[in-house]
């Protein structure tokens, strides 16, 4: 292992400076495959939400997020702040970098969120609180899935500034990666809902499954094919030789997880389709990690020359050692709390 890190280190670093590094970033990644996984499939909710046939469809489907919705956005929070404590020279570049679609992204959310609250009081306005709801989900996705398009493509650094425009972040890449995370997460609210739904609102949902899992493959592809031509000696990391081989499995199990999800769509597996998108989404994950590591912004700052002192590290580290472990346990405790299906006959209300 350490012989594989003086890859990547600067050279002569050694003992907390070397692995402090690491350890943030592994955690800093936890926290946004959490946010990701977690908060992508509630988006994923409110991205089909419109298209459901009825009201009392969308009442099911808002009421199978609506008790977890805002505890799976401290994941957001903690990846956030990890960064800003942690790495803070990578967030003194990322935020100028992306402040307009980081912008976008907030206040989508912002609007997603009254419309959970105002919608179950709602009566003549509940129409309105529903296209609040969708196109909130929508623009907040998209605009995720343009920032991490940004993000993989690189910044333009000046010493420990970012040396950009305003405009750097807009591409025909970042843009297809914002279209590849709406079709993304929205296989994830599907299968969320096969999951808790039945009846026809259940069956709905796997069609829409299916055809959002079609994208999402589609665009996985796309994007894969394109990340290894950015200029970021991707290429050879994936291409050259013993790498092929030692990689190979990262695309084909990713396969191997798409064609099960087909399976279990056209079966009648409740839970499967759920939780084989969201290792889905892991595997891609993974692809970007050994695409990127170790730049903490592509192509020009590594997860050590970003990183403040180990001194600072170690301190912040404790208090992560204590807040991870309790949001993983309050996590999973909603969910056990309200696991199960969502009634057919339940009212917009029964929440509050």
């Amino acid at each position: 292992m350490m012989d594989i890190l003086t890859l990547f280190a600067p050279e002569g670093l050694t003992g907390p400076g070397l692995w402090l590094p690491l350890v943030w970033a592994a955690l800093l990644a936890v926290a946004v495959a959490m946010y990701v996984v977690a908060d992508g499939f509630d988006l994923g909710v409110g991205i089909l939400f419109t298209a459901a046939r009825s009201e009392t469809w969308r009442d099911r489907m808002m009421l199978s997020v609506a008790p977890i919705w805002d505890g799976n956005e401290t994941w957001l929070i903690l990846g956030g702040g990890g960064l800003l404590a942690v790495f803070y020279l990578a967030y003194a570049i990322l935020l100028p970098a992306l402040y307009i679609p980081l912008l976008v992204m907030l206040i989508a959310l912002v609007f997603r969120g009254v419309a959970f609250e105002f919608r179950f009081k709602a009566d003549a306005s509940k129409r309105v609180w529903d296209y609040a709801f969708h196109y909130g989900s929508l623009l907040a996705t998209f605009s995720q899935g343009v920032v991490l398009g940004a993000f993989v493509q690189g910044f333009e650094v000046d010493g420990t500034q970012f040396g950009g425009g305003t405009f750097d972040w807009l591409s025909l890449f970042s843009l297809t990666t914002g279209l590849g995370l709406v079709a993304g997460y929205g296989l994830l609210g599907a299968t969320w809902c096969v999951m808790k739904t039945t009846g026809d609102l259940e069956l709905w949902a796997r069609r829409k499954a299916e055809h959002f899992l079609i994208a999402t493959i589609v665009m996985m592809a796309v994007v894969s094919l394109w990340v290894p031509f950015l200029g970021l000696d991707i290429e050879r990391r994936w291409f050259s030789y013993p790498n092929v081989v030692v990689l190979a499995p990262v695309p084909i199990l990713t396969g191997l997880t798409a064609f099960a999800i087909w399976r279990s769509l056209r079966g009648s597996g409740q839970r499967a389709p759920f939780f084989l998108s969201i290792t889905l989404f892991l595997f891609g994950f993974l692809g970007l990690a050994v695409s990127l590591f170790p730049f903490l912004i592509p192509p020009s700052m590594t997860i050590w020359q970003a990183a403040s002192a180990p001194e600072s590290q170690a301190f912040a580290l404790i208090g992560y050692a204590v807040v991870m472990p309790l949001t993983f346990v309050y996590t999973a405790y909603a969910y056990w709390v309200f696991r199960g299906k969502v009634a057919e006959d339940v009212q917009s209300s029964g929440y509050h």
